[in-house]
């Protein structure tokens, strides 16, 4: 079984959101239903893809960065992200309260700690803030993991 983390955008528009999650089910096509997919279930890439890897018969990890994490995304990515929590397999819970940036790069480094592969829904342009894709990309490419950058033709960003 693979296991793939994500990391990727988020406040993405419409037409984008469908372009990225047909792109990430064709990926995810190529391993399912063996597939573990580890994402931290924020609005934008990690829910698509989450929604996909469950779609798809993958198993879901949750990697939640934070006590106060779910607190800190849009509320209308609550249910979505209460839908796919609750479906996971397991559930790890890091021991930070407050949703930083610093806590959302630990809580992708310990994604990369169990990845065979990182998906990146990244338009390829520097991190806005400290813990962005672009920083989770280039940790993935220290390590030495795989990483597959989803981006296709017509994607735009917020």
């Amino acid at each position: 079984m693979i296991r793939i983390a994500v990391s990727g955008h988020r406040g993405l528009p419409s037409q984008t959101v469908t372009l990225i999650d047909d792109a990430i089910r064709k990926a995810l096509a190529e391993h399912a239903p063996a597939i573990t997919g580890l994402s931290c279930l924020a609005d934008g890439a990690d829910q698509i893809f989450a929604r996909a890897v469950l779609d798809l018969g993958g198993v879901l990890e949750a990697v939640v960065p934070a006590e106060q994490y779910r607190d800190g995304l849009p509320v209308e990515a609550h249910p979505e992200y209460d839908a796919l929590a609750s479906r996971a397999a397991q559930v790890h819970r890091l021991e930070f309260v407050e949703s930083t940036s610093e806590s959302h790069m630990v809580a992708s480094r310990r994604m990369l700690d169990h990845a065979d592969e990182l998906f990146a829904v990244w338009d390829g342009k520097p991190a806005r803030g400290y813990g962005g894709t672009a920083d989770v990309v280039a940790e993935a490419r220290r390590r030495g993991v795989r990483i597959r950058v989803i981006w296709p033709e017509g994607a735009q960003r917020d």
